[in-house]
């Protein structure tokens, strides 16, 4: 009743269609059939009335069909969204996984680049507190250099100052003795011999 072609995979939703049933027969037909009588027949009334009967459940099955296919066709409308959603979802997920892994490299790629960069300041740093320390340690030793000269400078000077005011107070002293000696009233003149002697010892008290 039926002209149909070779069936293709119902799983593959690539694969195209086969073509629609051909009916041969339609109810209306099945209702409107007339046989011949021909002797030892069967009862016209008989077929007529199954024909009928027939013609009934073929179009009630004719409507499912049509239902069914309906059914089918949202069906396979709305599997078609949902695998293009899917799909659609898969690409956002990749594409997600994409991203995250180029942020991921990214940030490691920065945070690496960071590392780098805060351990060259801080050789950096080390190397000029490095040569800072090591200016401070000369300039400590200069200063302590300078110091010791300075010390030694100041008692030098110390020492000279003190010879000068020993020779100051010695030119004192000498000074006072020769004005004591100058205001002391004279004896009476002694005997040349003693002149002589006197004379000596006046010398010797100048000198």
């Amino acid at each position: 009743m039926f002209e149909r072609t070779s069936p293709f995979p119902a799983d593959d939703p690539g694969a195209p269609q086969p073509p629609e049933r051909v009916m041969r027969i339609s109810p209306m037909d099945m209702r409107q059939q007339r046989f011949k009588s021909a002797m030892r027949g069967y009862d016209r009334t008989e077929v007529v009335a199954f024909l009928t009967e027939a013609a009934d459940d073929y179009e009630h099955a004719m409507r499912e069909i049509d239902r069914l296919r309906g059914d089918l066709m949202r069906m396979e409308a709305l599997l078609a969204e949902h695998r293009q959603r899917e799909h659609n979802l898969r690409d956002t997920l990749l594409t997600a996984q994409r991203v995250t892994d180029e942020l991921k490299d990214n940030a490691q790629n920065e945070a690496k680049l960071i590392v780098r960069e805060a351990q060259g300041r801080a050789d950096l740093l080390l190397q000029k507190a490095q040569v800072r320390l090591e200016e401070l340690d000369r300039d400590i030793n200069e200063l302590k250099l300078r110091r010791r000269d300075t010390e030694g400078s100041l008692e030098a000077s110390i020492q000279a100052l003190y010879r000068a005011l020993e020779f100051i107070r010695d030119q004192d002293e000498n000074r006072t003795e020769e004005k004591v000696l100058l205001h002391r009233p004279r004896q009476a003149e002694p005997a040349p011999v003693q002149r002589t002697d006197t004379r000596v010892e006046d010398r010797k008290a100048s000198s």
